[in-house]
């Protein structure tokens, strides 16, 4: 049999269950390089449009303006923007009926939190279970092609190492490729997990901003109207 060097040659030699387990490694590495690629150009753009509504938030004179650009913007309605508009909507309809309470802006902005959160999170329970799951099912076809070159062997009557060799080579291409499998899908798991935390724990520093925002002002504004109604009257 002719000795190829090539992960193909090694692949059309081995036999049907190695072929298999390499296949669904191919087929998870692919995966997820595809996601890794992904999840790269999501969390570059979720980073961009936290970096500018931010900027907008903080530059802008009248958050009531700001609110209705992003309401008439469905577009806009994303990540940070997202949390502001729907915690502002909730003091806005407080605001109408005349009364102002923190507990109902926080709900609301929680709920968009949450929905942010499942989209920054999206895809780590995948990477996770190729990055653990991999090295196992590489280490299968390893076992497998070597438990069958063993077999093969028994049966000759003169052994060599020849014989033997070239079938334990191709078995050992299952657990290389299940690690080239596992290893990008285990950096990209601790990578964006970490990334996700980060931008999470910013969209929890805005909520708390925005509450005592809000809560300063409309305290200003009380005093503001108590002061001119006192005046008056006096």
């Amino acid at each position: 049999m002719e000795n190829h060097t090539d992960i193909l040659g090694y692949f059309f030699q081995a036999g049907f269950v190695v072929k298999s387990v390499m296949l669904i490694l191919l087929a998870a590495s692919i995966l997820s390089w595809t996601l890794i690629i992904q999840r790269a150009w999501f969390f570059k753009r979720i980073q961009s449009q936290y970096e500018d509504f931010k900027h907008r938030f903080w530059q802008s004179e009248d958050l009531t303006k700001l609110y209705g650009l992003i309401e008439h913007d469905k577009l806009e309605q994303q990540g940070l923007a997202s949390i502001f508009y729907n915690g502002f909507k909730s003091f806005l309809n407080q605001r109408s009926r005349g009364a102002v309470e923190v507990e109902p802006m926080q709900r609301a902005m929680q709920i968009s939190h949450y929905k942010q959160a499942e989209d920054l999170e999206q895809h780590l329970p995948l990477f996770a279970s190729i990055g653990s799951i991999t090295p196992y099912v590489g280490l299968f076809g390893t076992v497998w092609g070597i438990m069958t070159s063993l077999q093969a062997l028994g049966q000759a009557q003169q052994a060599t190492i020849a014989m033997v060799a070239p079938g334990i080579s191709e078995a050992l291409v299952a657990t290389a490729l299940g690690l080239f499998t596992a290893i990008p899908a285990g950096i990209a798991y601790n990578r964006y997990s970490t990334r996700a935390n980060t931008m999470l724990a910013r969209y929890d520093l805005f909520q708390d901003e925005l509450v005592a925002l809000i809560t300063e002002q409309t305290a200003q504004t009380a005093q503001t109207a108590q002061t001119a109604q006192t005046s008056k009257e006096a």
